[in-house]
């Protein structure tokens, strides 16, 4: 066992945004959820079973996520959603085309149902191995990787606008995969 070291948190800073824009789908969202993360591990020292600091990071943005999410759910909802304006990112002024696309594609992440979403960001936004994704999530790899193959599959069938197997619409047609279109 060994305490996790805080001068070491800053290199940790950018797959964390990440992993929690894609969690939140948007970017104010994700500076929280890092934020809080961050002050809930420097809270108090910390004991690591293992050398990888980016998966015990993992773990702790997961759980806060998921208990602000818990959190959130039990409060009464009042007035318009700041969620449903669409703000463009103003940073990448030199390439507008490609910050659409970023912000779609998290979007789409976001959309996903969560045991498919956390796959998605930990293997593919944060870059986990399959292993370390499956000891993270609870799961066997396995699940991982059929987890993985329909995540990929929804957001590019979001993504494109398609029609999905079954009847269901992506974007296109304003019903999000994984509800059946009447």
């Amino acid at each position: 066992m060994r305490t996790l070291d805080p001068q070491s948190l800053p290199q940790h800073v950018d797959r964390l945004y990440r992993a929690a824009w894609a969690l939140c789908g948007s970017r104010e969202d994700a500076l929280d959820l890092v934020q809080e993360t961050f002050a809930n591990v420097l809270a108090r020292p910390r004991r690591m079973t293992g050398d990888d600091e980016l998966h015990y990071l993992m773990g702790a943005l997961r759980k806060t996520f998921l208990m602000s999410r818990r959190t959130a759910s039990r409060r009464p909802r009042t007035g318009p959603e700041l969620d449903t304006v669409h703000v463009p990112d103003p940073s990448p002024a030199a390439r507008p085309e490609r910050a659409i696309e970023v912000s779609e594609a998290y979007a789409a992440i976001a959309r996903l149902p969560q045991d498919f979403r956390l796959a998605l960001v930990a293997v593919d936004v944060v870059g986990l191995s399959y292993r370390q994704a499956a000891k993270l999530l609870g799961v066997r790899e396995a699940t991982v990787t059929s987890r993985l193959h329909r995540a990929r599959s929804r957001v590019a069938r979001d993504l494109s606008g398609e029609i999905a197997p079954g009847g269901e619409q992506t974007r296109a047609g304003g019903i999000l995969s994984g509800e059946r279109a009447k």
